[in-house]
């Protein structure tokens, strides 16, 4: 008999011969892989009245490179920022409200909104003990997906289909999410990690930021600049359209009529993917590996011959990627990026890390030189939100394991809002085509194969 690893490489060498796809046949059936046109623009497939991602015009049929717009609800987001700084205040529970309402609160339904978010903190009785500390995780995206999904059983009316409903379990994730986060990070670090397990109450006076915060630090301080500095962050990744990876997938699952838990777990099991939400912790770990290797961080010479090496898969994890640059719409420039690199540089500016700072730009400086040097194309390429919100979060002393789940904790929002604009406005479940190509075979009797 087999050994259970001869009997699965069987089966995986069986799978892998039955599954070749000649890349000719993409072609040839007009197949848009990963809903891409052939020009990498999305495959148009829904409408909405959210968000709007900028980052090109198509001109007689060619894509035109312009500085890149991200628009919550008719609102640029760099006006929304920049009136939140001006005003000396935060600003992610007003956005969330103009996420899910569609229009600015007044200051008496931004303080009522904000009241209610720090009401529905309290996780079930139990929830705690029963969904957490008895089943640690040493990954939190992991643990919050769990824990999100695990709600429904606590909730009476898990199966209402009511808009009224719907609303209330989205202000009730948005709020829980940070305490879940902060709470599994914290039996993470005892199981995992074997350092002392710290589980504060949750103070109700403080808003999202200021929570995540409170309840990461063991002594619970923070100050008002880092507390601005993660709110910040929060704005400019709580919502990205409807294209995005684990956007899409909530709508997906949405439209099959499934309840809202299910929805959203899958929503961060798909943020999870270092494709997606999980690029943040990538330049990272890319980062570390050029201070480690290059002498002179100021020597764009030297910091420029490791990014050859890099793209050429001889470095970092010979993906041959440079993490944070890119993105699949924007092309001079991401404004989260934008906004986030003039945040991190205030932060930064005099101290240590500064020097982090500045290797980091030098990294988006050179690499659209040195990627059409390597790769020979001249594909516009700007800086990414992910190329600085792992150095502020560093800055802000949050672990690297929570990088990528503070990117769900401000997503939520954006799930929400296109969870119920589906449900409002599609009707619809969404189900694309696939080809079948396979040829159709003969069945062979058992005792007949070879």
């Amino acid at each position: 008999m087999l050994s259970i690893n001869s009997y699965i490489e069987n089966l995986c060498t069986g799978l892998e011969k039955n599954s070749e796809i000649s890349p000719e046949l993409f072609e040839k059936y007009q197949v848009k892989r990963g809903l891409r046109n052939a020009d990498g623009t999305g495959v148009m497939a829904g409408m909405t009245k959210i968000c709007n991602v900028h980052g090109y015009l198509m001109n007689e049929g060619e894509v035109e490179p312009i500085e890149g717009q991200l628009i919550y609800r008719g609102y640029n987001i760099r006006d929304i920022v920049m009136n939140v700084e001006r005003e000396d205040r935060y600003g992610f529970e007003e956005t969330v409200f103009l996420l899910l309402s569609g229009h600015l609160p007044t200051k008496k339904e931004l303080e009522n909104f904000t009241g209610a978010i720090s009401v529905f903190r309290d996780l079930p009785s139990g929830f705690v003990e029963d969904m957490i500390l008895k089943a640690p995780s040493k990954n939190i995206m992991n643990k919050l997906a769990r824990s999100v999904l695990a709600l429904y059983s606590y909730d009476e009316d898990c199966e209402t289909k009511s808009l009224e409903y719907e609303m209330t379990t989205a202000i009730s994730l948005i709020s829980k999410l940070p305490v879940i986060m902060a709470n599994a990070y914290q039996v993470k670090k005892r199981y995992f990690d074997n350092q002392s397990l710290i589980m504060h109450p949750i103070n109700y006076n403080e808003n999202t930021a200021q929570c995540i915060l409170s309840l990461l630090r063991p002594d619970r301080s923070y100050t008002k600049e880092e507390a601005q500095m993660l709110d910040t962050l929060l704005m400019l990744q709580a919502e990205h359209g409807g294209g995005n990876n684990s956007t899409f997938t909530c709508r997906v699952l949405t439209s099959s009529g499934t309840d809202p838990y299910s929805a959203y777990s899958s929503a961060i099991c798909s943020l999870k993917g270092p494709r997606h939400g999980g690029a943040n912790l990538q330049v990272i770990h890319m980062l570390d590996d050029f201070k480690a290797n290059i002498k002179n961080w100021e020597d764009e010479g030297e910091v420029a011959d490791y990014m050859v090496k890099t793209m050429n898969r001889e470095t970092n994890d010979r993906s041959g990627l440079i993490y944070g640059m890119g993105h699949a719409v924007y092309t001079i420039s991401d404004p989260r990026a934008v906004i986030l690199k003039r945040k991190a540089f205030e932060l930064a500016e005099g101290k240590e890390i500064e020097a982090e700072f500045r290797l980091l730009d030098t990294i988006e400086r050179l690499t659209p030189e040195v990627f059409a040097k390597v790769k020979g194309s001249s594909k516009p390429m700007c800086a990414n939100v992910d190329m600085y919100s792992g150095l502020v979060y560093r800055m802000l002393g949050i672990p690297d394991e929570l990088f990528t789940p503070l990117f769900a904790v401000a997503r939520m929002a954006g799930w929400s809002a296109h969870r119920m604009e589906e449900i409002l406005t599609s009707n619809r479940i969404i189900r694309p085509a696939y080809k079948a190509i396979s040829k159709e075979r003969e069945y062979v009797k058992l005792d007949d194969r070879q």
